[in-house]
């Protein structure tokens, strides 16, 4: 008979736990290599097992679903991530009986060409856990998935700068970010006042030091019995890219309907644009592939790390890079005041620790909500 070359076969090499196998070695294939894999310990092959599961029709499809209870978020993720636009009846009771303990959002990723036009539209997901902090104020945390990928910007990008070499891969563990920067209202909710110049309940807090910011997630974790924390720099560019490579995670350039930043300096072919002289309304403009809003424009964001003059011997880890003796600390992402180039996603540059401005506001990170998140 005839072998179909479509169809899976038993010892079909597939990943496992090393990539590539070892020389020599057998890789148990077909759908008892899917179950095997799923049972590993490493997250990487557990995922990819589940990529695997959907050639294997209705018994796959059972694997999958049986992969939205795991405790490993990232497991979960994947598997919802397979599953969620499906029509069979006994997935869309799965996801139902989801919804309380796995809450998601629905929103549209937007990129644009060098002229600032939209070339592409597409709808997105991203689950959160929502943070009551009283008063009807909550803090929404959203799931960044882990993952490697190129930090700062290739030599060839316009306008790069010495800061930012050398170009490095990092390894991002899985952690949560902040939907948006911390608002007056969120701060207001934590340390009882607000010290923002542009004042507004939904807008970012601003005219707060990197000293002001560490000093909010201690009693934010103080309150909730989680560990807050700001992001490090690795973390914020990876949850900034969200997947893309350009200059910024709208593409290859930005206009004032997609940002704040000062819009009568664009960046590549894109026309001038409003200049707001403010901050804004924390969401008001489109999200990244994270469901990440404001990480360009706004406010420019704290990170945790230490300032250095390059990228020689920093942590491929996503760790936050604390050695050093320089007490100057990291700004991602640009502000409402800065010309779209230092808005890109690899513009990187520093404030002292105890420093205030309009400018600078800042978003939090959490590890994990739980040992198995």
């Amino acid at each position: 008979m005839t072998e179909n070359p479509n169809q899976p076969r038993e010892y079909d090499a597939v990943l496992g736990g090393q990539n590539p196998p070892p020389i020599g070695a057998a890789v148990l294939g077909g759908l008892p290599g899917v179950k095997s894999r799923l049972a590993s310990a490493i997250v990487e092959v557990k995922i990819a097992a589940l990529s695997e599961a959907l050639k294997y029709g209705e018994a796959g499809l059972d694997l999958i679903i049986a992969a939205l209870q795991d405790e490993l978020m990232s497991v979960k993720f994947a598997a919802y991530s397979l599953v969620k636009h499906r029509d069979e009846p006994n997935i869309k009771q799965q996801l139902q009986k989801l919804k309380k303990s796995f809450p998601t959002f629905e929103f549209d990723v937007i990129t644009v060409d060098a002229e600032g036009k939209e070339n592409s539209r597409r709808t997105s997901f991203a689950c959160f856990f929502p943070e009551d902090l009283g008063n009807g104020v909550v803090l929404e945390m959203v799931y960044i998935s882990g993952g490697t990928f190129m930090m700062s910007s290739p030599a060839t990008e316009r306008d790069r700068y010495e800061p930012n070499s050398p170009q490095h891969q990092v390894k991002v563990p899985a952690f949560y970010a902040g939907k948006y920067p911390i608002t007056q209202a969120q701060w207001q909710a934590v340390i009882g006042n607000n010290p923002s110049y542009f004042k507004g309940e939904k807008r970012p807090v601003e005219f707060v030091s990197w000293q002001n910011a560490v000093e909010f997630c201690a009693t934010l974790s103080h309150k909730t019995g989680k560990k807050y924390r700001l992001l490090s720099e690795a973390e914020w560019e990876y949850a900034c890219r969200a997947g893309t490579t350009t200059p910024f995670h709208f593409g290859e350039t930005i206009t004032p309907d997609l940002v704040n930043y000062y819009g009568n300096r664009p960046y590549a072919n894109a026309p001038e644009g409003l200049y707001r002289e403010e901050t804004t309304d924390a969401g008001i403009f489109p999200p990244n592939a994270f469901g990440l809003y404001d990480m360009h424009g706004n406010v420019s964001e704290l990170c945790s790390d230490r300032w250095h003059e390059n990228y020689n011997g920093a942590p491929t880890d996503g760790s936050s890079w604390e050695t050093g003796t320089d007490d100057r600390r990291m700004l991602r992402g640009g502000s409402y005041y800065h010309n779209a180039v230092f808005c890109r996603c690899a513009f990187r540059y520093r404030c002292l620790a105890d420093e205030r401005h309009t400018l600078i506001g800042f978003r939090v990170a959490i590890s994990s909500v739980s040992p198995s998140s």
